[in-house]
């Protein structure tokens, strides 16, 4: 892994690793990884993303839905986590 980033790590895993998470840890998965994409681009609204899938309920499960869809049809978890 070239990159140090803890995101980019999480990015580089095979894509059934990833979708094996998103199924069973995506609820947190989802929100920790737009907080820690915060601290690397310094983007508040990825930040306040993911501050509030951890903590809203209906946020929560939404962005688990759209997490999987993209990381299953797409490259990852892309859906406001610039």
């Amino acid at each position: 892994m070239a990159n140090n980033s803890i995101t980019a790590q999480y990015n580089e895993l095979p894509k059934w690793v990833r979708v094996l998470l998103q199924l069973f840890l995506g609820s947190v998965i989802g929100g920790v990884y737009r907080i820690i994409r915060f601290f690397e681009t310094k983007n508040v609204v990825t930040l306040v993303v993911g501050i509030l899938v951890l903590v809203t309920g209906i946020g929560n499960g939404i962005a688990w839905i759209v997490d999987l869809i993209t990381t299953i049809f797409g490259g990852g978890i892309t859906v406001l986590a610039d």
